[in-house]
């Protein structure tokens, strides 16, 4: 991009800078720009992360207006609104989140009823409750749709006295809630539901490790409560298998940084049972909102509203994956949405703990559709789901809050938003999610370049996760950093590309390097600019 000569700065020179395609005329070879702002020097890792997020039209600070509107938000609860809602602060009542979380947006509240039924609420932080549609802080949500997740920080929907405090469930302070209460009886069914505003009080913050030993111990904080919940949990999850829903768990990966934000160590991040209790009840609220609303069977149900919908995967896309897995010595029938969906789940059960288990993960998620916001319900593939939606976040998803203020206005049977403005806040979400993804697998990135820097000539063992005409991609066993090697760089032979086999094949030794194949190879060069590892083999 060039930039007029009167427009440069000296202060410019190694500096990675924001730039703004101002023109590109037919008789300009290159786009011409104006420099919009200093990012920062070139190497610095701040200057890096935010390249990144700028990358994908995510901005990585708040302006002064919406940080001066989110101090003016009242930080106590008026005495007027806690009589509109149900107190519900006498419940047990706690959060189960992550180590670092910092955003609680869901507790969880459990009693017995005198008729030996249960009642498990689940209690969402009621954003919409102080961001008020058109204010400064509705449109900032708006703009950004979600919270970012990158390697080293969050960059949050909302200003952190939002999202960390005035809305976070923390425990031993009240909260404005929308929650659902669910009737369960000791079978583990759900006999009845109530959807209302409330007051609650957390009495405690558990990180999934800890809830956990709770359950494998049988003894501690709300035990009782805890096994109770789990118990549930299984018995939801059980049928949503049985109903036909996808129940492959993606491995995250983590990294252990030091004080200065260098990766000092990488690792896989283990699925507990809590973390199964919590997505079970999410998935439960979510699918019981989203039916509330959307259930045709009610008479004169006209609302607009926003569903969470996944599409079946695309016919070649899935004989694709088919020739993929086949080609590793397992097998998938796609004869029809049931069989598919049977043989993913046995396949996932069959590659547990093996080298291959990661690639063919990310192999079946590359060829299922992507799950969307939209207006139309069409229903959600991969949960097996008729009616889903997002409800459970609105302290980090956009497409949550929209939920909150329209399920508001259906309980009292208002319906003011029209679908084609709402069909287009679906469609900014969906993209604005799209790029919050892109721009947390760049960080993944750029951090395992950054880790592998310091190893550069060492040798390592691998699985080849990726095949094309210009070389192969390794996956490293111990830390999961994905490299190429260059088809250029194998020696002994000219190989090319087998589509069929998904594999290079040498043209005249037949030597093969094929998808799934473990090797061992050397750390060539780590480029932190392209965010890219280059390998060559041992």
């Amino acid at each position: 991009i060039f930039i007029p000569k009167h427009e440069v700065k000296k202060t410019y020179f190694n500096k990675k800078l924001l730039v703004e395609v101002v023109d590109w005329s037919e008789e300009n070879n290159n786009p011409v720009g104006r420099i919009v702002s200093v990012i920062g020097p070139t190497n610095n890792h701040t200057a890096e992360i935010h390249s990144i997020l700028y990358d994908y039209d995510l901005s990585p600070d708040f302006d002064s207006l919406v940080l001066a509107a989110s101090k003016k938000i009242p930080q106590n609860i008026s005495k007027i609104e806690r009589k509109k809602r149900k107190d519900l602060r006498n419940v047990d009542t706690f959060t189960i989140d992550p180590d670092d979380a910092k955003d609680f947006d869901d507790a969880l509240s459990v009693r017995k009823l005198s008729d030996g039924k249960w009642e498990v609420g689940v209690h969402i932080a009621d954003v919409s409750h102080f961001v008020r549609p058109g204010s400064v802080l509705s449109l900032e949500a708006e703009k950004r749709a979600t919270s970012v997740y990158l390697v080293d920080r969050v960059v949050p929907m909302l200003p952190e006295v939002i999202s960390n405090h005035i809305c976070s469930l923390k425990p031993n302070e009240d909260r404005l809630c929308f929650s659902v209460l669910f009737i369960i009886n000791e079978k583990g069914l759900i006999v009845d539901y109530w959807i209302g505003k409330t007051i609650i009080h957390s009495n405690n913050r558990f990180t999934y490790a800890q809830a956990q030993e709770i359950l494998n111990c049988k003894k501690g904080l709300f035990s009782k409560e805890l096994l109770f919940l789990n118990s549930i949990a299984k018995v939801l999850r059980n049928k949503r298998e049985k109903k036909g829903a996808l129940t492959f768990e993606t491995s995250e990966v983590k990294f252990v940084l030091d004080k200065n934000g260098f990766p000092i160590s990488v690792y896989s991040k283990s699925i507990l049972e809590t973390n199964q209790l919590i997505e079970e009840f999410m998935l439960l609220a979510n699918k019981t909102i989203a039916s509330f609303i959307g259930n045709p069977k009610k008479e004169g149900n006209k609302h607009s509203f926003v569903y969470r919908v996944h599409d079946a995967p695309n016919s070649d896309k899935i004989a694709s994956l088919g020739c993929l897995v086949k080609s590793l010595g397992y097998k998938i029938n796609s004869s029809s949405n049931n069989s598919l969906i049977t043989s993913l789940n046995t396949l996932s059960s069959n590659i547990k703990g093996k080298s291959e288990e990661n690639m063919i993960e990310k192999l079946i998620i590359r060829s299922m559709a992507k799950a969307v916001y939209s207006t139309n319900n069409i229903g959600h593939f991969g949960l097996g789901f008729d009616y889903y939606t997002h409800f459970t976040s609105p302290i980090r998803r956009y497409p949550d809050l929209i939920v909150h203020r329209l399920l508001e206005k259906h309980l009292v049977d208002e319906n003011p938003v029209g679908l084609e403005c709402l069909e287009e806040i679906c469609k900014h979400c969906s993209e604005m999610e799209k790029n919050a993804a892109m721009a947390e697998r760049d960080s993944i990135k750029y951090m395992q370049v950054k880790y592998m820097k310091p190893n550069l000539g060492k040798t390592f063992t691998g699985i080849i996760s990726g095949v094309t005409e210009w070389g192969l991609y390794v996956e490293l066993n111990k830390t999961g950093c994905e490299g190429l090697v260059k088809a250029k760089s194998i020696k002994g032979d000219f190989f090319v590309y087998n589509k069929e086999k998904f594999a290079l094949i040498g043209m005249k030794t037949k030597v093969q390097y094929q998808l799934g194949q473990k090797v061992k190879i050397k750390v060539k060069s780590a480029d932190l600019d392209k965010r890219q590892l280059n390998f060559i083999f041992v």
